[in-house]
């Protein structure tokens, strides 16, 4: 499938991680100065990263919901990184985190003008109310993806688990705007 001419950027990789133990995160936040944690407000720890840029999550489950990477391989290293630290702290990790990529959202700009009326009647499992949402919600079923459209020929690509199916989708969308004549470049 060739990849979309358009400019595809990775905003957001969400990954989860889970040690498969319980953590003590009063101990980790005593031990570990540079994160927060106020269990009154929120049960997890937020451990933040400069390198990646990245913000993690830790429940006392062991469970981590890590935000922010650019890629899966940077999202994956920054939970690496994180257990890493949590050992430094001297927590005794049992096993290797069981990291999944659950989430990517990328930004697109097809560089041309989107008829949105029109791809609402072509495009199945569209929504548009442009009353309440300037763009054009689709639900793509292969690669299963939520495309958010806009006139502007700028796109919001969502719920990918990989980075390839943002690519496919993106491509197989561009195709069918084409096809269908609902894009318009000046």
């Amino acid at each position: 499938m060739p990849r979309v001419k358009a400019s595809i950027r990775i905003e957001n990789v969400v990954a989860c991680g889970t040690l498969n133990q319980r953590i003590d995160l009063n101990a980790l936040a005593k031990g570990y100065p540079g994160v927060e944690y106020r269990p009154k407000q929120f049960p997890g720890l937020v451990f933040r990263l400069k390198k990646p840029k990245t913000t993690t999550l830790i429940f006392n489950s062991g469970k981590m919901v890590c935000t922010g990477g650019k890629s899966e391989k940077e999202s994956r290293s920054a939970v690496m990184k994180v257990v890493k630290e949590l050992k430094k702290t001297g927590i005794i990790i049992i096993s290797k985190p069981d990291v999944k990529i659950v989430n990517i959202v990328a930004t697109a700009s097809l560089g041309g003008m989107i008829d949105l009326e029109k791809s609402a009647y072509s495009l199945k499992r569209t929504m548009y109310e442009p009353e309440q949402f300037p763009g054009l919600i689709y639900r793509m079923d292969e690669p299963k993806v939520v495309v958010l459209i806009f006139a502007s020929g700028k796109l919001v690509c969502t719920g990918a688990k990989k980075e390839e199916d943002i690519h496919e989708a993106l491509s197989k969308l561009h195709k069918k705007l084409e096809e269908e004549e609902l894009i318009y470049y000046e």
